[in-house]
């Protein structure tokens, strides 16, 4: 699967969540979107739901923004890195993330970084559409 075949499958299935939670507030709506919440009502949304895994080891965690804002890709690659290809990287260049390097490319890993899973940068961030809080993702992925 291509990032952006990712980050459209994705999208759908948060709009689809979003819209059967219908009128509940901004805060109700994050607070759905915590991972033992996300387990017991939408096991579907995410691989790891089905094995009571979480992404990160963290106590709270929260997965309105499975998919960071920060995170950049281009499928087709951004430019050449000592001969490899970068396909993503982190836009802030959280000092948790790090690079997964192969022969012939470099994707940023994200594995180490909490930060789209807590609570005060979902309230950063938030917007009831996916993909418009998405949008510096997405454009570049166009």
């Amino acid at each position: 699967m291509t990032y952006k075949e990712w980050f459209e499958s994705h999208g759908k299935k948060h709009r689809a969540v979003m819209e059967r939670l219908g009128d509940l507030g901004d805060d109700e709506v994050i607070a759905y979107f915590r991972f033992e919440n996300m387990v017991e009502q939408e096991p579907a949304f995410c691989p790891l739901y089905q094995m009571n895994k979480k992404c990160h080891d963290m106590e709270i965690l929260n997965c309105y923004l499975c998919g960071c804002p920060h995170f950049r890709f281009d499928d087709h690659g951004f430019y050449k890195e000592e001969e490899k290809t970068v396909y993503s990287y982190c836009a802030i260049h959280s000092a948790h993330g790090g690079k997964l390097v192969s022969k012939e490319a470099i994707h940023q890993d994200c594995s180490r970084c909490t930060i789209p899973h807590q609570e005060s940068c979902i309230k950063q961030h938030f917007k009831r559409d996916w993909f418009e809080m998405m949008a510096d993702v997405y454009k570049i992925s166009n």
